[in-house]
C-alpha cells in the first residue's frame, strides 16, 4: 500500500466498538481503515483465558450478527471467534500490528502517521479503550520479571506461592483459578471486604474459600516491597513478609488519554478527565474527530461497554454522512 492512501474514515482501535465503527462505514458507502496496534480484538485477546463475560452473547452482537454461545455468559474464546466472524462477514479492512503515533490536521484533512507509514483521512474516530495502560503500584521490585499486571493462565501458576492484588473481577478470576491449579494463594487488598462488582455467581466462592482458609487474604492492606522471594505486606498489624514465587498486580487499567491532548481534544480538569465532544454525534472539539467506545468516559471506565457502546459507531457514521 502506498504512503499517503487516502480514506474517508480513520478508525483507529480495532475492538468490538471499533469493528461497529467499520461495519457501519461500509454500510454507508464510506472507505475507511482500521489500524490496531496489536492483534485482532487485542483487548478480548489479552483477557484472562478462561475468561467468562458479565454480558450475555446478544448484548455483545455487533452488525446484527447473531451471537450464539454454549451458556447464557459467552467465554472469551467464544467472542473471539464471534468477532473474526464478524470481520470476514463484512469484509472489514483492518490493518494489525500497526501503532498510530501521530494524528495532524492540515487543512481540511487528516494525515494520521503510524509506525508502518503515513494515511490522509476526511475524518479520524478514535476508540482505542482502556486495557493498555495498568495502575502501578509504585513500589520498589514491581519491575521484577515475575510481576505481571496481565493475568493469562492459571496452569502458569501450578503448585507455586501467588500473590494477587485486588479484590475486583481480575483479581478473584486470578486467586480461584490459580488456587485450583494447586497454587498458594495469598490476597492483598486495599479495601476491607470483596468488591460489590465481582460477578454474582462468583463473589461467594472467592468469599467462601477466604472464609474455610484456602485461600489467605490480607484486608486494608497494600504491598510495601516487591522481592526476589518474598513480598513486604503493610497491614493493620503492621509489616508481614511472606514467601512468593509470583505477584499478579490485577489493580485495573487507564485510557491513553494523553494520545487526546497530543491530538488536540479537549478533556476536563477534574479527576475522571472526560474528553469533550457531542453525545449526540460524538464528535470532539474538533471538527472530523469523533470518540467511540469506553474512551468516551475518560478515567470513568466503568459506565460504558460494547452493550451500550455499539451505538455509537451509528450516532457517528450517520453525522459524517450527514456532512
Amino acid at each position: 500500500m502506498a504512503n499517503n492512501q487516502a480514506f474517508d474514515i480513520i478508525i483507529i482501535g480495532g475492538g468490538p466498538i471499533g469493528l461497529a465503527c467499520g461495519i457501519e462505514a461500509t454500510k454507508a458507502g464510506r472507505s475507511y481503515l482500521i489500524i490496531e496496534k496489536g492483534a485482532f480484538v487485542n483487548s478480548l485477546y489479552n483477557y484472562p483465558v478462561n475468561m467468562t463475560f458479565f454480558s450475555t452473547s446478544e448484548r455483545l452482537e455487533i452488525g446484527n450478527i447473531p451471537f450464539v454461545s454454549n451458556n447464557p455468559k459467552p467465554t472469551r474464546v467464544e467472542a473471539l471467534e464471534y468477532y473474526r466472524r464478524v470481520a470476514i462477514n463484512f469484509s472489514l479492512n483492518i490493518h494489525l500490528f500497526e501503532t498510530v503515533q501521530e494524528v495532524k490536521k492540515e487543512g481540511d484533512i487528516f494525515v494520521v502517521t503510524t509506525s508502518k507509514q503515513q494515511y490522509v483521512a476526511k475524518n479520524v474516530i478514535i476508540s482505542t479503550g482502556f486495557y493498555d495502560i495498568p495502575f502501578l503500584l509504585n513500589v520498589k521490585g514491581e519491575d521484577l520479571p515475575k510481576v505481571t499486571h496481565y493475568y493469562k493462565d492459571p496452569n502458569f501458576y501450578a503448585f507455586q506461592k501467588v500473590l494477587v492484588v485486588g479484590a475486583s473481577n481480575s483479581a478473584v478470576d486470578a486467586a480461584l483459578e490459580t488456587w485450583r491449579k494447586g497454587a498458594t494463594v495469598t490476597m492483598v487488598i486495599r479495601d476491607n471486604v470483596i468488591s460489590r462488582s465481582v460477578k454474582y455467581w462468583v463473589k461467594p466462592d472467592i468469599e467462601n474459600r477466604i472464609q474455610e482458609g484456602s485461600i489467605k487474604a490480607y484486608f486494608n492492606s497494600t504491598i510495601q516491597e516487591i522481592r526476589e522471594q518474598e513480598v513486604l505486606i503493610n497491614t493493620a498489624e503492621g509489616t508481614v513478609s511472606i514467601p512468593n514465587d509470583f505477584v499478579i498486580a490485577a489493580t485495573g487499567y487507564q485510557p491513553d488519554l494523553d494520545f487526546l491532548t497530543r491530538t488536540g481534544v479537549n478533556l476536563c480538569e477534574d479527576r475522571n478527565r472526560i474528553p469533550e465532544y457531542d453525545s449526540s454525534t460524538h464528535q470532539t472539539n474538533i471538527k472530523g474527530i469523533y470518540l467511540a467506545g469506553v474512551i468516551c468516559g475518560g478515567m470513568d471506565t466503568h459506565q460504558l461497554f460494547i452493550e451500550n457502546s455499539r451505538e455509537h459507531a451509528v450516532k457517528i457514521i450517520r453525522d459524517i454522512v450527514k456532512c
